[in-house]
């Protein structure tokens, strides 16, 4: 009778020299695996919106006063800090990080399967995740944005969790749900494993302390209030699911094709096991469960959120893998390696028409105003104002903050109803107290445009006229008063 497929084994064998051989192959894995994230100045506009943020906070801004979004703090800090140090004009430095961030990942991986089922699974599970990592649309995989550099935090909570370290666990559940709201998903494989582990009051003391303090911290840091709400209580309209209900399912089914079409390698080992044997390594079928959940969560599907199922796919399929022939391990390695290149060539050779537009809009941008200009970008392209280095006129990058379009939405729930609450009075006050120079009208068609903004076209109408026109995005220049 085969053993269970996903349980620790009794003892392992522990070599020496083992993470000095396997860390070069992993770093070099890494490597390539994100070179086509350095083709292209941006991939899509959360790294355009990160840039914008980061140069405004360098500038005096505040986060969750004037500078908002929906995410938590940890990535706009960061972005702040490479801008810091290496400057704001190229986003290479933090692409480079997301390598480092990715190696970790792998690292962390590796540890946790070479603890559970000896060596040759933690080589495994450190080149599984790597080669699937990409294995989305590329705008999505290869953007330095807010999952990657989550994942190493959920990595490390599972990591701290299996090793009884309950308190840096907590603190690692932090960082993730600080990183993004989502990442605080693995709290519940790591509440199992507390449990598993006849965790003590005590552990879970520790566990609710390095939870906790991290994100009360933050929101001490930042505006408490303004944290509260941007990250947690603000966004009703935005995670309702009605009013696309077709295109967000249409979204869906494409981005679970295009991970499972790069996880190819990885099913067969797990549905195969499966039918041998159904017990074992229930807290890895937690985190998988709790990260599908996370990816559900809003309703909107978009490709980077399906990066948080790679890492418990990852180990799941290097715990198949363990009880099948070991020609299974090779054939998985081999085909994941097939449809890795299939990825990096889509990276590479892809083209992105909406990066070519917001280049061309931020040169007519550079042309029609002067450096210290403020500008409206009334689109969901934030990008637009990093590559022409204009100030926003606005603590709201994006219509969608104002039109609810951001989440995706294609009709009944876009307009100025639908804007995150109280938003609309301070977007009036902001531009009455300094009326943007130019204001770009992106909307392209979109439901946010104009003739559905009741607000922004009595705007445009009273104090500005047309001047010009970039790929459909309507150029208007403030008319001077008499």
């Amino acid at each position: 009778m085969l053993a269970a497929p996903f349980a620790p084994p009794r003892s392992v064998v522990v070599r020496k020299g083992y993470w000095t051989r396997l860390l070069p192959l992993l770093a070099v894995l890494a490597g390539v695996t994100r070179v086509p994230s350095f083709v292209r100045p941006l991939w899509n506009p959360d790294e355009g919106y990160l840039a914008v943020q980061a140069r405004m906070l360098a500038r005096g801004g505040q986060l969750y006063e004037t500078v908002v979004d929906r995410k938590p703090p940890l990535v706009p800090w960061l972005y702040e800090g490479v801008f810091a140090v290496f400057g704001s004009g190229s986003l290479t430095p933090v692409r480079v990080l997301a390598v480092l961030t990715q190696l970790v990942t792998a690292v962390l991986l590796a540890s946790l399967a070479r603890r559970r089922w000896g060596d040759r699974a933690g080589r495994t599970a450190g080149a599984l995740y790597l080669l699937v990592s990409v294995g989305l649309n590329p705008e999505d995989a290869q953007a330095a944005t807010f999952e990657v550099f989550m994942l190493p935090c959920t990595a490390a909570a599972m990591w701290c969790a299996d090793r009884r370290r309950w308190g840096a666990a907590g603190t690692a559940v932090a960082c993730a749900f600080l990183t993004k709201q989502t990442g605080g998903a693995v709290l519940l494989p790591v509440v199992y494993l507390l449990n598993r582990h006849g965790g003590a009051r005590a552990g879970l003391l520790r566990l609710a302390a390095g939870a906790a303090l991290p994100v009360l911290g933050a929101a001490l840091v930042t505006d408490p209030a303004g944290f509260a709400f941007w990250t947690v209580t603000g966004s009703g309209a935005y995670v309702s699911f009605t009013g696309s209900e077709l295109h967000v399912m249409v979204r869906a089914l494409t981005n679970s094709a295009i991970l499972a079409t790069a996880c190819a390698g990885l099913l067969p080992p797990v549905v195969r096991a499966l039918r041998i044997a159904r017990t074992g390594a229930v807290d890895l079928w937690l985190w998988l469960a709790a990260s599908a959940v996370a990816v559900t969560l809003g309703f909107h599907f978009f490709g980077h959120y399906f990066l948080q199922l790679t890492p418990p796919v990852a180990l799941l399929a290097t715990a198949a893998l363990q009880i099948l022939p070991r020609e299974r391990a090779s054939s998985a390695v081999l085909t994941s390696c097939c449809a890795c290149a299939l990825f990096l060539t889509w990276g590479l050779l892809a083209p992105r028409p909406e990066l070519a537009h917001a280049q061309r809009l931020a040169l007519a941008l550079d042309r029609r105003t002067e450096p210290d200009d403020r500008v409206l970008v009334w689109g969901i392209h934030p990008e637009t104002y990093w590559l022409a280095d204009r100030t926003p006129a606005t603590r709201y990058l994006t219509a969608g903050l104002l039109t609810n379009f951001s989440g995706g939405r294609d009709g009944p729930q876009v307009g100025e109803k639908y804007a995150v609450e109280g938003t609309w009075p301070v977007f009036r006050e902001e531009l009455a107290d300094t009326p943007p120079a130019l204001v770009v009208d992106d909307s392209r068609g979109k439901p946010y445009g104009p003739d559905r903004v009741p607000g922004l076209r009595r705007l445009l109408a009273a104090q500005y006229e047309q001047v010009g026109e970039v790929d459909g995005a309507v150029l208007y220049a403030r008319v001077p008063p008499e």
